[in-house]
């Protein structure tokens, strides 16, 4: 019999940047040893540009993805839902283990445009290869670099 592989939602609040970063980054890392979704509490209309750009430079493909709204299904499917930012809340009464990610925020030092992104995404890609660990030391996707 198959192991159940662990499931995660990522979720911010317009699913465009953080969340996307975060969903194709763990994809990127765990291959199909973790089951991944994204979203948004308040989902935008597109994908951050520079998002998009940030995850291209390290060969990762995001076309065909859209911000997506949370749903209690979403989350009550999930073994892990990880919270990036402060802006997204998620309910933390229902069967599911929330976490919350308050990432590196470069232009509060003056960093913007695509350096700001770039140190974003490597503050999210830490935290995911941690927590690829913490699910069980998946073995490393398409790209473990």
């Amino acid at each position: 019999m198959a192991e159940r592989i662990p499931h995660v939602v990522f979720v911010c609040a317009r699913n465009g940047g953080k969340s996307q970063l975060a969903a194709a980054l763990m994809r990127n890392a765990a291959g199909d040893a973790v089951a991944v979704t994204s979203a948004g509490t308040d989902p935008g209309t597109s994908l951050n540009a520079l998002a998009v750009e940030s995850l291209t430079e390290l060969g990762i493909d995001v076309a065909g993805e859209s911000p997506k709204p949370l749903t209690d299904d979403m989350v009550r499917e999930a073994d892990l839902v990880v919270v990036l930012g402060a802006e997204a809340h998620v309910d933390g009464d229902q069967d599911v283990a929330v976490e919350t990610w308050i990432t590196d925020e470069p232009s509060e030092r003056g960093i913007d445009g695509m350096e700001r992104m770039r140190l974003v995404r490597d503050d999210i890609r830490a935290r995911v290869e941690e927590l690829r660990g913490r699910l069980g030391g998946v073995a490393g996707g398409p790209a473990a670099r």
